[in-house]
Protein backbone atom coordinates (compact mmCIF):
# COMPACT_ATOMS: atom_id res chain seq x y z
CA UNK A 1 0.00 0.00 0.00
CA UNK A 2 0.73 3.48 -0.70
CA UNK A 3 2.17 5.79 2.34
CA UNK A 4 0.25 9.07 2.19
CA UNK A 5 2.57 11.55 3.71
CA UNK A 6 0.97 15.08 4.95
CA UNK A 7 3.86 17.14 6.67
CA UNK A 8 3.37 19.76 9.66
CA UNK A 9 3.60 23.06 8.47
CA UNK A 10 7.18 24.81 9.59
CA UNK A 11 6.01 27.42 11.96
CA UNK A 12 3.91 25.05 14.27
CA UNK A 13 7.14 22.51 14.77
CA UNK A 14 8.29 21.98 17.97
CA UNK A 15 11.22 23.21 19.81
CA UNK A 16 14.23 20.96 19.52
CA UNK A 17 15.45 19.61 22.77
CA UNK A 18 19.59 20.13 22.95
CA UNK A 19 20.89 18.35 26.34
CA UNK A 20 20.59 14.06 25.81
CA UNK A 21 21.59 13.64 29.46
CA UNK A 22 18.49 15.67 30.61
CA UNK A 23 15.84 14.33 28.16
CA UNK A 24 14.46 12.53 30.54
CA UNK A 25 12.08 9.00 29.63
CA UNK A 26 8.85 9.37 27.70
CA UNK A 27 8.08 12.98 27.76
CA UNK A 28 8.92 14.58 24.53
CA UNK A 29 7.24 13.81 21.17
CA UNK A 30 8.56 14.54 17.74
CA UNK A 31 6.55 16.45 14.87
CA UNK A 32 4.93 13.85 12.90
CA UNK A 33 3.40 10.30 13.61
CA UNK A 34 2.09 7.12 11.26
CA UNK A 35 -1.32 6.21 11.48
CA UNK A 36 -3.60 2.94 9.67
CA UNK A 37 -7.10 2.40 10.24
CA UNK A 38 -8.63 -0.94 10.49
CA UNK A 39 -12.72 -1.28 9.16
CA UNK A 40 -14.63 -3.30 7.27
CA UNK A 41 -12.58 -6.55 7.33
CA UNK A 42 -8.85 -4.66 6.39
CA UNK A 43 -6.32 -2.21 7.45
CA UNK A 44 -6.67 0.95 5.49
CA UNK A 45 -5.39 4.19 4.79
CA UNK A 46 -1.96 4.14 5.92
CA UNK A 47 -0.37 7.62 6.45
CA UNK A 48 2.03 10.29 7.76
CA UNK A 49 0.40 13.07 9.67
CA UNK A 50 1.41 15.96 12.14
CA UNK A 51 1.59 14.68 15.54
CA UNK A 52 -1.71 15.27 17.75
CA UNK A 53 -4.83 14.51 19.82
CA UNK A 54 -6.37 11.45 18.99
CA UNK A 55 -10.56 11.56 18.39
CA UNK A 56 -12.34 8.59 20.20
CA UNK A 57 -15.75 8.37 21.15
CA UNK A 58 -16.83 7.93 24.72
CA UNK A 59 -17.39 4.25 24.21
CA UNK A 60 -14.89 2.88 22.42
CA UNK A 61 -14.08 -0.17 23.40
CA UNK A 62 -10.54 0.33 24.40
CA UNK A 63 -11.32 2.27 27.08
CA UNK A 64 -13.79 -0.72 28.47
CA UNK A 65 -12.12 -3.69 27.71
CA UNK A 66 -8.09 -3.02 27.11
CA UNK A 67 -7.60 -3.94 23.82
CA UNK A 68 -4.29 -2.72 22.83
CA UNK A 69 -1.09 -3.74 22.63
CA UNK A 70 2.21 -1.99 22.06
CA UNK A 71 5.64 -1.84 20.92
CA UNK A 72 9.21 -0.52 22.07
CA UNK A 73 12.29 0.13 19.76
CA UNK A 74 14.97 2.64 19.84
CA UNK A 75 16.78 4.32 16.76
CA UNK A 76 20.17 5.56 17.20
CA UNK A 77 22.28 7.70 15.91
CA UNK A 78 26.17 6.67 14.33
CA UNK A 79 29.54 8.44 14.70
CA UNK A 80 28.82 8.75 11.12
CA UNK A 81 25.52 10.19 11.41
CA UNK A 82 23.51 7.89 10.07
CA UNK A 83 20.35 6.17 11.93
CA UNK A 84 20.33 2.91 13.01
CA UNK A 85 17.46 0.09 14.24
CA UNK A 86 18.27 -2.53 16.56
CA UNK A 87 17.20 -5.80 15.32
CA UNK A 88 13.44 -4.28 14.42
CA UNK A 89 11.64 -6.51 12.10
CA UNK A 90 12.01 -9.04 15.54
CA UNK A 91 9.71 -6.28 17.19
CA UNK A 92 7.26 -6.30 14.82
CA UNK A 93 7.13 -10.19 14.63
CA UNK A 94 6.67 -9.70 18.62
CA UNK A 95 3.96 -6.70 17.86
CA UNK A 96 2.08 -9.42 15.47
CA UNK A 97 2.31 -11.97 18.49
CA UNK A 98 0.66 -9.72 20.49
CA UNK A 99 -1.77 -8.95 18.15
CA UNK A 100 -3.05 -12.62 18.31
CA UNK A 101 -3.04 -13.07 21.41
CA UNK A 102 -5.37 -10.08 21.79
CA UNK A 103 -7.78 -10.65 19.25
CA UNK A 104 -6.45 -7.59 17.07
CA UNK A 105 -6.49 -7.83 13.56
CA UNK A 106 -3.20 -9.26 11.69
CA UNK A 107 -1.22 -6.44 9.89
CA UNK A 108 1.72 -6.05 7.23
CA UNK A 109 4.93 -6.22 9.23
CA UNK A 110 7.33 -4.98 5.90
CA UNK A 111 4.44 -2.38 5.80
CA UNK A 112 5.21 -1.08 9.15
CA UNK A 113 8.71 -1.16 8.95
CA UNK A 114 8.62 0.97 5.96
CA UNK A 115 6.04 3.28 7.27
CA UNK A 116 8.58 3.73 10.39
CA UNK A 117 11.55 4.15 7.85
CA UNK A 118 9.55 6.85 5.93
CA UNK A 119 8.77 8.54 9.23
CA UNK A 120 12.17 8.53 10.47
CA UNK A 121 13.24 10.14 6.98
CA UNK A 122 11.16 12.68 8.15
CA UNK A 123 11.55 13.54 11.89
CA UNK A 124 15.01 11.64 12.44
CA UNK A 125 16.68 14.48 13.20
CA UNK A 126 15.02 14.43 16.71
CA UNK A 127 17.94 11.71 17.21
CA UNK A 128 19.70 12.64 19.69
CA UNK A 129 23.91 12.37 19.31
CA UNK A 130 24.09 11.87 22.99
CA UNK A 131 25.89 8.93 24.12
CA UNK A 132 23.30 8.28 26.26
CA UNK A 133 20.14 9.28 24.07
CA UNK A 134 18.24 7.62 21.58
CA UNK A 135 14.96 7.95 19.84
CA UNK A 136 12.59 5.85 21.41
CA UNK A 137 9.48 4.63 19.13
CA UNK A 138 6.34 3.11 20.57
CA UNK A 139 4.05 1.86 18.02
CA UNK A 140 0.36 0.82 19.07
CA UNK A 141 -3.03 -0.67 18.59
CA UNK A 142 -6.09 0.62 20.36
CA UNK A 143 -9.80 -0.68 19.74
CA UNK A 144 -11.56 2.34 18.46
CA UNK A 145 -15.21 0.92 17.57
CA UNK A 146 -17.67 2.26 19.50
CA UNK A 147 -19.57 -0.35 21.27
CA UNK A 148 -20.01 -1.60 24.40
CA UNK A 149 -20.15 -5.38 24.87
CA UNK A 150 -17.22 -8.10 25.57
CA UNK A 151 -16.13 -9.20 22.46
CA UNK A 152 -12.82 -8.15 19.82
CA UNK A 153 -13.89 -5.13 18.34
CA UNK A 154 -14.47 -4.43 14.71
CA UNK A 155 -12.40 -1.30 14.14
CA UNK A 156 -8.80 -0.21 15.17
CA UNK A 157 -6.55 2.31 15.15
CA UNK A 158 -2.35 1.43 14.41
CA UNK A 159 0.00 4.59 14.74
CA UNK A 160 3.39 5.03 15.68
CA UNK A 161 4.99 7.72 17.75
CA UNK A 162 8.52 8.87 18.12
CA UNK A 163 10.21 11.08 20.82
CA UNK A 164 14.04 11.58 22.03
CA UNK A 165 15.38 10.07 25.24
CA UNK A 166 17.73 9.72 27.88
CA UNK A 167 18.16 6.93 30.28
CA UNK A 168 15.31 5.14 31.16
CA UNK A 169 16.13 5.02 35.19
CA UNK A 170 17.42 8.02 36.94
CA UNK A 171 20.86 6.21 37.84
CA UNK A 172 21.60 5.27 33.94
CA UNK A 173 24.32 2.90 33.95
CA UNK A 174 24.47 2.55 37.76
CA UNK A 175 23.10 -0.66 39.80
CA UNK A 176 19.81 0.18 40.81
CA UNK A 177 17.54 -1.09 44.33
CA UNK A 178 14.80 -4.30 43.24
CA UNK A 179 11.96 -5.23 45.98
CA UNK A 180 11.34 -8.77 45.75
CA UNK A 181 7.24 -8.75 45.29
CA UNK A 182 5.84 -11.33 48.13
CA UNK A 183 2.58 -10.85 47.23
CA UNK A 184 1.06 -9.70 43.84
CA UNK A 185 1.55 -11.19 40.81
CA UNK A 186 2.01 -9.81 37.57
CA UNK A 187 1.14 -13.25 34.95
CA UNK A 188 -0.42 -16.26 35.38
CA UNK A 189 0.15 -19.03 32.76
CA UNK A 190 -2.68 -18.66 29.82
CA UNK A 191 -2.49 -15.17 30.68
CA UNK A 192 -1.03 -12.19 29.28
CA UNK A 193 2.65 -12.24 30.34
CA UNK A 194 4.19 -13.16 27.07
CA UNK A 195 2.59 -10.10 25.22
CA UNK A 196 3.08 -6.23 25.64
CA UNK A 197 -0.66 -5.88 26.51
CA UNK A 198 -1.78 -2.72 28.41
CA UNK A 199 -3.45 -4.68 30.68
CA UNK A 200 -0.76 -6.78 31.56
CA UNK A 201 1.28 -3.48 32.92
CA UNK A 202 -1.89 -1.47 34.24
CA UNK A 203 -1.78 -4.59 36.78
CA UNK A 204 1.63 -4.41 37.83
CA UNK A 205 0.87 -0.35 38.59
CA UNK A 206 -0.37 -0.47 42.33
CA UNK A 207 2.63 -3.41 43.80
CA UNK A 208 5.27 -1.28 41.64
CA UNK A 209 3.87 2.14 43.35
CA UNK A 210 4.44 0.34 47.03
CA UNK A 211 7.96 -0.40 46.66
CA UNK A 212 8.95 3.17 45.07
CA UNK A 213 7.60 4.47 48.66
CA UNK A 214 10.32 1.87 50.20
CA UNK A 215 12.94 3.66 47.89
CA UNK A 216 13.18 0.79 45.53
CA UNK A 217 13.59 1.33 41.55
CA UNK A 218 11.61 -1.88 40.41
CA UNK A 219 9.61 -5.00 41.37
CA UNK A 220 11.30 -8.93 40.82
CA UNK A 221 7.93 -10.48 40.36
CA UNK A 222 7.30 -14.37 41.37
CA UNK A 223 5.00 -17.20 39.74
CA UNK A 224 1.63 -16.36 40.16
CA UNK A 225 1.12 -20.46 41.58
CA UNK A 226 3.51 -21.02 44.16
CA UNK A 227 5.12 -17.33 44.99
CA UNK A 228 8.32 -18.50 44.88
CA UNK A 229 9.94 -18.94 41.29
CA UNK A 230 11.64 -15.73 39.79
CA UNK A 231 9.91 -14.21 36.76
CA UNK A 232 10.91 -10.55 35.27
CA UNK A 233 10.68 -6.85 36.19
CA UNK A 234 8.20 -4.82 34.79
CA UNK A 235 10.78 -3.06 32.28
CA UNK A 236 13.36 -5.79 32.45
CA UNK A 237 14.06 -9.74 31.87
CA UNK A 238 16.35 -10.31 34.80
CA UNK A 239 19.30 -12.05 34.84
CA UNK A 240 21.56 -13.72 37.72
CA UNK A 241 25.47 -14.69 37.35
CA UNK A 242 25.54 -17.66 39.89
CA UNK A 243 29.31 -19.38 39.85
CA UNK A 244 30.22 -17.54 36.66
CA UNK A 245 27.09 -18.41 34.89
CA UNK A 246 24.41 -16.41 33.54
CA UNK A 247 21.05 -18.15 34.60
CA UNK A 248 17.58 -16.44 34.07
CA UNK A 249 13.90 -17.82 33.41
CA UNK A 250 12.98 -19.79 30.76
CA UNK A 251 10.30 -18.50 28.46
CA UNK A 252 7.25 -20.49 29.19
CA UNK A 253 4.61 -18.44 28.75
CA UNK A 254 4.36 -15.53 31.36
CA UNK A 255 7.34 -14.15 30.23
CA UNK A 256 8.05 -11.64 27.66
CA UNK A 257 10.79 -12.42 25.22
CA UNK A 258 12.66 -9.56 24.94
CA UNK A 259 14.83 -8.38 22.48
CA UNK A 260 17.59 -7.65 24.68
CA UNK A 261 17.31 -10.58 26.55
CA UNK A 262 17.89 -12.73 22.96
CA UNK A 263 20.61 -10.64 22.39
CA UNK A 264 22.45 -11.16 25.69
CA UNK A 265 22.13 -14.87 25.29
CA UNK A 266 23.93 -14.80 21.94
CA UNK A 267 26.65 -11.79 23.25
CA UNK A 268 26.95 -14.47 26.14
CA UNK A 269 27.86 -17.38 23.88
CA UNK A 270 29.85 -15.70 21.87
CA UNK A 271 32.34 -13.69 24.36
CA UNK A 272 32.21 -17.58 26.12
CA UNK A 273 30.50 -16.85 28.89
CA UNK A 274 28.14 -20.22 29.97
CA UNK A 275 24.03 -19.02 29.99
CA UNK A 276 21.23 -21.34 31.35
CA UNK A 277 17.92 -20.38 30.56
CA UNK A 278 16.35 -22.56 34.11
CA UNK A 279 13.79 -21.84 36.36
CA UNK A 280 15.12 -20.57 39.51
CA UNK A 281 13.54 -19.88 43.13
CA UNK A 282 13.92 -16.60 45.37
CA UNK A 283 14.94 -19.16 47.57
CA UNK A 284 17.95 -20.63 45.83
CA UNK A 285 18.52 -17.08 44.49
CA UNK A 286 19.12 -15.57 48.40
CA UNK A 287 20.82 -18.97 49.25
CA UNK A 288 23.66 -18.35 46.53
CA UNK A 289 23.80 -15.14 47.60
CA UNK A 290 24.38 -15.21 51.01
CA UNK A 291 27.12 -17.94 50.23
CA UNK A 292 29.16 -16.05 47.48
CA UNK A 293 27.70 -17.98 44.44
CA UNK A 294 25.65 -15.07 43.25
CA UNK A 295 28.20 -12.56 42.18
CA UNK A 296 26.07 -10.32 39.56
CA UNK A 297 22.56 -9.26 38.69
CA UNK A 298 21.51 -7.11 35.96
CA UNK A 299 18.21 -6.70 34.09
CA UNK A 300 17.49 -6.52 30.13
CA UNK A 301 15.14 -4.64 28.10
CA UNK A 302 14.69 -1.87 25.19
CA UNK A 303 14.28 0.86 27.17
CA UNK A 304 17.32 0.36 29.64
CA UNK A 305 19.61 -1.98 27.33
CA UNK A 306 21.36 -3.22 30.28
CA UNK A 307 20.59 -2.24 34.56
CA UNK A 308 22.89 -3.44 36.84
CA UNK A 309 21.00 -4.97 40.23
CA UNK A 310 23.14 -4.02 43.39
CA UNK A 311 20.11 -4.66 46.30
CA UNK A 312 17.45 -6.92 46.54
CA UNK A 313 14.46 -6.83 49.29
CA UNK A 314 12.92 -10.08 49.97
CA UNK A 315 10.19 -10.13 53.05
CA UNK A 316 12.04 -6.84 55.18
CA UNK A 317 15.56 -8.72 54.48
CA UNK A 318 18.41 -6.80 52.51
CA UNK A 319 20.15 -8.54 50.05
CA UNK A 320 23.82 -6.76 48.69
CA UNK A 321 24.53 -8.19 45.02
CA UNK A 322 28.58 -8.69 44.95
CA UNK A 323 30.19 -5.38 45.70
CA UNK A 324 27.20 -3.37 45.63
CA UNK A 325 28.62 -2.20 41.67
CA UNK A 326 28.98 -3.13 38.59
CA UNK A 327 29.60 -6.67 37.89
CA UNK A 328 32.57 -7.89 35.23
CA UNK A 329 30.07 -9.69 32.91
CA UNK A 330 27.65 -6.72 33.28
CA UNK A 331 30.25 -4.64 32.24
CA UNK A 332 31.22 -6.61 28.83
CA UNK A 333 27.11 -7.17 27.83
CA UNK A 334 26.68 -3.32 28.52
CA UNK A 335 29.09 -2.54 26.33
CA UNK A 336 29.01 -4.81 23.53
CA UNK A 337 25.11 -4.27 23.32
CA UNK A 338 25.66 -0.67 23.24
CA UNK A 339 29.23 -0.34 21.21
CA UNK A 340 26.85 -2.45 18.75
CA UNK A 341 23.65 -0.21 18.90
CA UNK A 342 25.70 3.20 18.91
CA UNK A 343 28.14 2.02 15.98
CA UNK A 344 31.14 2.28 18.39
CA UNK A 345 31.38 -1.72 17.39
CA UNK A 346 31.06 -3.33 14.35
CA UNK A 347 27.82 -5.58 13.78
CA UNK A 348 29.31 -8.81 13.30
CA UNK A 349 25.46 -10.14 13.65
CA UNK A 350 23.26 -7.97 10.84
CA UNK A 351 21.06 -6.71 14.13
CA UNK A 352 21.66 -3.00 12.96
CA UNK A 353 19.39 -1.84 9.81
CA UNK A 354 20.26 1.64 8.49
CA UNK A 355 16.90 3.53 7.60
CA UNK A 356 18.39 4.81 4.56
Amino acid sequence: MEILIRRQLPKHLKPRPSDGAALGFGDIYTDHMFKMDYFDGAWRNPRIEPYGPLMLEPSAMVLHYSQTIFEGLKCYRHPDGRLALFRPRDNFRRFSTSAERMAIPPFDEALLLRALKELLKIDGSWTPAHPEASLYIRPTVIATEPHLGVRPAKEYLLFIILGPVGPYYPEGFAPVRIYVEPFYTRAAPGGLGAVKAGASYAGSLLATELASRKGYTQLLWLDAISHRFVEEVGSMNMCFVIDGTIVTAPLTGTILPGITRSSVLTVAKDLGIKAEERAITVEELLETQKNGRLSECFGSGTACVISPVGELCYKSEVFRIGNGGIGEITQKLYDELVGVQYGARPDSRGWVEYVA
